[in-house]
């Protein structure tokens, strides 16, 4: 960091001070029961994150009363927006007839069967809490179909907090066996499985690294994915936890590439915690108590009947082929205008993605300093540059945070 964005980023940190009292004081209070104040790390930033009061459609409201227009969009499990009308109504309606109920119920049923008419690969789908436990779930699976005990996972993957390749595997990693190669290197790739051709269960992969930048798969990646598992016997799976965003039936459908398994999570219950894995019948019937030596599956609130509703209510009332098509449009319009403005004022910024997936790459100062410059101004994106368009974000929406940032790259120039 140079002197001069050391002493630009000090007084940007000044001005967030001066406007947050209420939150700098809730910051101590909250660090003397939570260390580093907060219970998910990716939202803590220097020198505290605000608190939230209200949120409503594209706006947050801090306790302080500053109102921000929500662009982070809870990195993707935001699509709908805050306190969607439809979700809300249904799942009030809900709470009224009971809730934690320990059996099942026929939602479930109308969950599972919009999801499987929805995403080309998913023949049969089962329930989980998260993405994070949904590609758990799908990677157990496929060590016990396959009789295989090592995983092929790409560097700046990301799938879930135990599942994260930023390069290399985490310390907090679950102990899987991973074979760890760059995304979109074809030749890596084959060398792995040929390699370990009788060891590797499956390959994970996501069609658009998410937490890794949002970088897309190169054109023909993932069809030579699909070609390579099928010649090794390894499974592949599609972490769509956040693509499945990007096309009314996933990236798979957009990349017309089937995997063998598909994880969902995030957007899909309106905001409420969910996740999902499926695939192929013949795989999935591993889960049949009916059949023996099945596979069992635990998990309190897998079909809890607040996130089952939410479901139905977002797949039916909200996320239209349509719906999806125009978030998607406006993410690769304020994408591709973003890169013409860093490009046209000689700025070392980099907007990358697909659709209403969009990250903004810079050095680690430069972007802090920009996430500062707009939270000055009422954008709040994500502190490493994530951006995750929701339904709420209108042209005019996109249109104030362009110029916005406009007026920003020219004072850089």
């Amino acid at each position: 960091m140079s002197s001069s964005q050391e002493e630009k980023l000090l007084k940007a940190h000044e001005r967030y001070r001066l406007k947050r009292p209420k939150s700098a004081s809730a910051d101590g209070e909250a660090r003397k029961v939570m260390p580093g104040g907060n219970t998910r790390s990716v939202l803590h930033f220097d020198p505290f994150p605000f608190r939230v009061a209200t949120a409503e459609g594209p706006h947050l409201v801090d306790i302080d009363g500053n109102q921000y227009v929500d662009l982070l969009g809870n990195y993707t499990a935001g699509l709908l927006g805050h306190s969607p009308t439809a979700v809300r109504q249904a799942v009030s309606a809900a709470l009224e007839t009971g809730f934690s109920l320990g059996a099942t119920h026929t939602v479930e049923i109308e969950a599972a069967r919009l999801l499987t008419e929805r995403f080309p690969s998913l023949e049969q789908v089962r329930f989980t809490n998260s993405g994070t436990e949904a590609n758990l779930m799908a990677l157990a699976l496929a060590k016990h179909h396959t009789g295989r005990e090592r995983i092929l996972a790409f560097r700046n993957g990301y799938h879930g907090g135990v599942l994260a390749f930023a390069p290399e595997s985490s310390p907090m990693n679950v102990p899987h066996d991973f074979v760890v190669v760059p995304f979109n290197d074809v030749e890596a790739t084959r060398d792995a499985l040929s390699a370990n051709s009788h060891e590797i269960a499956a390959v994970i992969v996501e069609p658009v690294q998410g937490g890794g930048g949002c970088i897309p798969a190169a054109p023909g990646f993932l069809a030579e994915l699909r070609q390579l598992c099928d010649q090794s016997g390894t499974l592949l799976i599609f972490d769509e936890v956040m693509t499945s965003r990007l096309a009314p039936g996933g990236a798979q459908q957009l990349m017309s590439v089937l995997p063998d398994l598909t994880t969902l999570g995030k957007y899909l219950a309106g905001g409420l915690t969910f996740g999902a894995f499926g695939g192929r019948a013949d795989l999935l019937s591993a889960f049949d108590p009916q059949l023996g030596g099945a596979l069992s599956q635990a998990g309190t609130f897998n079909n809890n009947i607040l996130s089952m509703t939410a479901v139905v209510a977002t797949l039916t009332q909200v996320l239209t082929p349509e719906v999806i098509r125009t978030v998607n449009e406006r993410g690769d319009r304020l994408r591709e205008s973003l890169n013409e403005t860093f490009e046209a004022h000689d700025c070392e910024f980099q907007a990358t993605g697909v659709g209403s997936m969009i990250a903004i790459h810079a050095d680690e100062p430069a972007l802090e300093l920009f996430f500062h410059e707009m939270l000055d101004h009422g954008w709040y994106l994500a502190r490493r540059g994530f951006v995750a368009l929701s339904l709420e974000i209108s042209d005019d929406l996109i249109d104030g945070f362009l110029s916005t940032v406009r007026s920003w790259a020219e004072r850089q120039h």
